[in-house]
């Protein structure tokens, strides 16, 4: 009797050790669209593209980790809404750069200096110099090297500098890290931190374009970026990235800018064959989110933006859209996922609590 009291009170005194341990938080992610704004055109107070994706747990609501991907137009005003400042951002990643992929970046970096030059620098990833077929090279580099001339030109950081001694000498482009990389047809890592890896994969747009890849304990999360067929007109079997769908197979969260149907160059917009044949439609969009298996599909950079009369010089035939608009394309390709058509500060959680 006594050997088994004795073993009774030991799975007792264990059990309620159990109890009293602190139980592990959950990991999770929130990806979180900072700018949906396609092209160069201001529509309706939308911000220039842009995808936060944040990841922790859920003691530290889901914040250990802040990757910021392209920052157009007002990236750091959306940053604030969602409770994020400049010197916060673990990483930004560049798709390429367009103006208005990259519009917010001197805002963002000079404020980082500004405010966070005792901190650590800012990394920066994004594809080396390349030279497109006409000769001229796209530099990722050097947008991060002379981001803060004109700041530097105009006296700002002498007179920033003359009050507070500890911010550096260069101005932006000292709290910066430059990481480039050449993409190529095949998925590699990038950039890592911890649990979070960063994977890029070549696309087609302009020349040094990629889209990313974010892998987490808590999910996957595929950034398309303004991705585009390598066949850049018809006849050809998708307007989407066969890279990107390569990249994104098993991904739970695809986030990607799109073209509408109804601004085809058949149909009175006015657009162009080949501005409207290199972003990947919305049809194809969810047909590509159905194959690789997404839950959620994110339709960013929408051209036309929602309300819209016009896409910069472009009429919307039939226009303005809405939602639905969106949703009835992506409805007719089958995928039954979770379907969020852009709108600034639109954040979806994996996984939902």
């Amino acid at each position: 009797m006594g050997f088994l009291s004795g073993f009774v009170r030991m799975l007792l005194t264990l059990g309620l050790g159990l109890l009293l341990m602190p139980a592990q938080a959950a990991p999770c992610m929130i990806v979180s669209l900072t700018g949906t704004q396609s092209g160069p055109p201001a529509v309706n107070g939308l911000a220039g593209a842009g995808t936060l994706v944040r990841y922790g747990d859920d003691n530290n609501d889901c914040n250990a980790v802040r990757l910021q991907f392209d920052a157009g137009r007002g990236t750091t005003m959306r940053l604030s809404q969602l409770g994020v400042s400049p010197g916060q951002v673990t990483a930004i990643f560049f798709t390429h750069v367009h103006s208005d992929h990259a519009d917010g970046f001197a805002d963002l970096a000079q404020l980082r200096w500004n405010f966070n030059s005792n901190g650590p620098k800012l990394d920066v990833v994004c594809a080396d110099d390349m030279t497109s077929a006409l000769g001229f090279t796209l530099s990722c580099r050097n947008l991060v090297a002379h981001i803060g001339d004109a700041y530097l030109k105009s006296g700002e950081i002498a007179q920033r500098r003359s009050e507070d001694k500890s911010r550096l000498p260069g101005g932006p482009a000292d709290v910066l890290s430059i990481k480039t990389f050449l993409p190529t047809n095949d998925a590699q890592g990038v950039w890592s931190l911890g649990e979070v890896k960063v994977s890029a994969i070549r696309s087609t747009h302009i020349t040094g374009h990629a889209s990313y890849r974010v892998d987490t304990p808590a999910g996957s999360v595929v950034i398309g970026g303004d991705a585009g067929n390598d066949v850049t007109s018809p006849p050809r079997a998708s307007s989407t990235s066969a890279q990107v769908e390569r990249l994104a197979q098993g991904a739970d969260i695809v986030v990607h800018s799109t073209m509408h149907p109804a601004m085809g160059p058949d149909r009175d917009s006015g657009m162009p064959a080949d501005v409207f044949h290199r972003q990947s439609l919305v049809g194809d969009l969810g047909a590509l989110a159905k194959r690789i298996g997404a839950k959620h599909l994110m339709l960013t950079h929408l051209a036309p933006p929602l309300g819209a009369l016009r896409h910069g010089p472009y009429k919307v035939p039939g226009g303005p859209f809405t939602q639905a608009d969106y949703l009835k394309v992506v409805a007719e390709s089958g995928f039954n996922g979770n379907v969020v058509v852009g709108t600034d500060l639109a954040t979806i959680r994996f996984p939902s609590k």
